[in-house]
C-alpha cells in the first residue's frame, strides 16, 4: 500500500545504512532512466502507458529510454528511490517530504496527478460524529496519511489526538479487525474503505473530500537528474497526459482503457471507476499547473510538515518543522532556505499545457 510511513522510516534508515548515505547517485547527462510505481488508482496510467507503447513513443522522441518498473511494495519503491536506484517514483506529498526530502535527497514534484477526494475515510459502528470519538480507541495504520486524516478531522471537531487512543493496525488486518466486536472505529483507504463501510451499522464520519487537496499523489524525480536531463522530464510529462486523455475519454475507448486499468489493479471497470470517482484527477496539464501554483499548496504543506514534525517524521536531528525547506511557485519557500529538498515545480507541466513538448 502507498501509506505506511512507519515502515518507510525504518526501511529508509536501512537503505541508508546499506548505501552509506541518502545522497542520490551522481547526476549527469545520460540516456537511460528508470521510474518506479506501485498499484493505486492514480498511478495506474503508468502501467497502461508502458504496456501500450506510449512510454517508448515519448522516450524515442527525445532519444532516450525509460523503463517503468512496478514494485509490489510501496515502502520498498520509495526506499529504492531514496537510495538512488531509481530516477523517479510515485508517492504522496507527505511521503516525499518525510522520506527522500528529510533524508537529503533533493526531489522535484514533476507531475501532480491527483488528490484523494473521498478515497480515505473514518468509519465507526458506534459514533455518529467525529466529536463522539472522544475517549474511544481508533484503529489505523499509525504515522500514515490515515493518521494525518484523523488529526485533521479531530482538529475540525475541536479535539486533539490526546482525546482518543490510536491503535496501530496493519492495512492487511483492517477489515477483519472492524468485523470484531472490540473494534468500533477505523481510519483507512480504498478499497478497504469501501469494504468496511458495508459492515452492519457502519457510518462514515469524515473523509478526505473534507480536506480537499491535502493528500496528494504525484511523481517525484531526482532534482539533479532532472536538471541535467530536461528531456527526461519532457518525456515523462508527455507520456502522462497522452495516457490521461485516453482514460478521460467519454466513449467506448475510455471504457476499454479503464477496464484494462481495473484488471491491472485487481478489480474491474466498475471497481476502477468507483475509485476514480473518489479521486480528483487532474486530467489536463492546465488543471495541474493551476493546483501546483495555487496559494493553497504552501498552506497545505505547512499542515503536513507540522504533523510530520510533531510525529518525529522529519528525522531525529530536526529541531523544528523548518528543518527541511520546500520551494513553491513564485519563489515561496517554507522552512530552511539553505536546505530546500522538496520542490513543487510546474514548469514541465506548463510545457504540456502550452503544447511545447
Amino acid at each position: 500500500m502507498r501509506r505506511n510511513l512507519r515502515a518507510l522510516v525504518l526501511g529508509a534508515a536501512c537503505a541508508a545504512a546499506l548505501t552509506g548515505s541518502f545522497a542520490p547517485a551522481n547526476a549527469a547527462p545520460k540516456k537511460d532512466f528508470n521510474i518506479a510505481w506501485t498499484i493505486y488508482v492514480g498511478w495506474m496510467p503508468w502501467a497502461y502507458a508502458a504496456q501500450t507503447g506510449i512510454v517508448k513513443k515519448w522516450a524515442d522522441k527525445y532519444g532516450i529510454t525509460i523503463e517503468v518498473t512496478q514494485i509490489n511494495d510501496y515502502v520498498e519503491s520509495i526506499n529504492q528511490y531514496t537510495a538512488g536506484k531509481f530516477d523517479g517514483v510515485t508517492l504522496t506529498n507527505m511521503d516525499a517530504l518525510t522520506i527522500p526530502a528529510a533524508g537529503g535527497v533533493d526531489t522535484t514534484a514533476l507531475i501532480i496527478g491527483d488528490f484523494s477526494n473521498g478515497n480515505d475515510g473514518i468509519v465507526s459502528k458506534k459514533a455518529k460524529t467525529v466529536a463522539e470519538l472522544k475517549g474511544t480507541s481508533i484503529n489505523l495504520v499509525e504515522l500514515s496519511v490515515s493518521h494525518y486524516l484523523l488529526a485533521r478531522a479531530l482538529d475540525k471537531a475541536k479535539l486533539a489526538e490526546k482525546d482518543v487512543k490510536v491503535v496501530n493496525t496493519s492495512d492487511a488486518d483492517m477489515v477483519a479487525a472492524f468485523k470484531s466486536a472490540d473494534v468500533t472505529t477505523v481510519v483507512t483507504w480504498n478499497p478497504l474503505l469501501a469494504e468496511v463501510k458495508t459492515e452492519p451499522g457502519a457510518k462514515e464520519l469524515f473523509d478526505s473530500s473534507q480536506i480537499p487537496g491535502e493528500i496528494i499523489d504525484m511523481l517525484g524525480v531526482s532534482t539533479e537528474t532532472l536538471k541535467d536531463n530536461p528531456d527526461f522530464g519532457k518525456a515523462l510529462v508527455g507520456i502522462w497526459y497522452e495516457t490521461l486523455a485516453l482514460i478521460a475519454d467519454k466513449g467506448e475507448k475510455g471504457k476499454e482503457v479503464r477496464a484494462e486499468l481495473g484488471k491491472l489493479s485487481g478489480t474491474d471497470l466498475a471497481g476502477y471507476d468507483a475509485q476514480l470517482a473518489a479521486t480528483k484527477m487532474f486530467f489536463t496539464p492546465k488543471e495541474a499547473v493551476a493546483f501546483t501554483e495555487s496559494k493553497d499548496l504552501p498552506k497545505t504543506m505547512d499542515l503536513v510538515r507540522t504533523f510530520s514534525f510533531e510525529h518525529g517524521l522529519l528525522g531525529d536531528g530536526a529541531k523544528s518543522k523548518d528543518a527541511v525547506g520546500m520551494a513553491f511557485a513564485g519563489g515561496t519557500v517554507l522552512g530552511n532556505k539553505d536546505n530546500v529538498k522538496l520542490r513543487f515545480d510546474a514548469s514541465f507541466m506548463k510545457m504540456a499545457a502550452d503544447g511545447k513538448l
